[in-house]
């Protein structure tokens, strides 16, 4: 008898580029500061729902996507998102078992350690000027993690990824 065949891999890659095309959209200086990084949001998603099937890799190819469209140095967002994706997927069973307000939480440390590896090579690049608002996308997600969690999990069901 075979293994029933997985499912949802086109969901999955739609919900990916959506996250993606929504970073991109240009805002006024005053607002972009406050937009959530959402590709990454839908990938800690992903890789805490599905950890076998989007992990570090997909997450490092995601990153390498981000980079161009955003123009950063090549390897930044993808080493970033990699790390993220390692540690949700280290972490997801205990994720799993908790409240959403706890998972926001989790989430924020894991927001938090993306800007600071973007941080890092900021630094690396010399470009300082650093102000408060570089870390405003951490707060911002994790206040909209609920809303990425509730409409990914429910795409998933009605489609039935497996």
């Amino acid at each position: 008898m075979s293994e029933p065949r997985p499912r949802g891999i086109g969901l999955i890659a739609v919900t990916i580029i959506v996250g993606l095309l929504l970073d991109l959209i240009p805002l006024p200086r005053a607002i972009e500061a406050f937009w959530p990084p959402w590709a990454l949001l839908v990938l800690v998603y992903w890789s805490l729902a599905m950890p076998s099937r989007v992990g570090v890799g997909v997450a490092w190819i995601v990153g390498l996507v981000q980079d161009v469209l955003q123009g950063t140095l090549l390897g930044a967002h993808a080493i970033a998102f990699a790390l993220a994706a390692y540690l949700t997927i280290q972490v997801y069973q205990r994720m799993r078992a908790v409240p959403i307000w706890q998972q926001a939480i989790t989430v924020l440390m894991l927001l938090l350690i993306v800007r600071l590896i973007l941080l890092w090579v900021r630094e690396l690049m010399g470009a300082g000027g650093l102000s408060w608002q570089f870390w405003m996308p951490a707060v911002t997600g994790t206040i909209a993690w609920p809303l990425v969690f509730f409409v990914l999990r429910s795409l998933r069901r009605r489609y039935q990824v497996s």
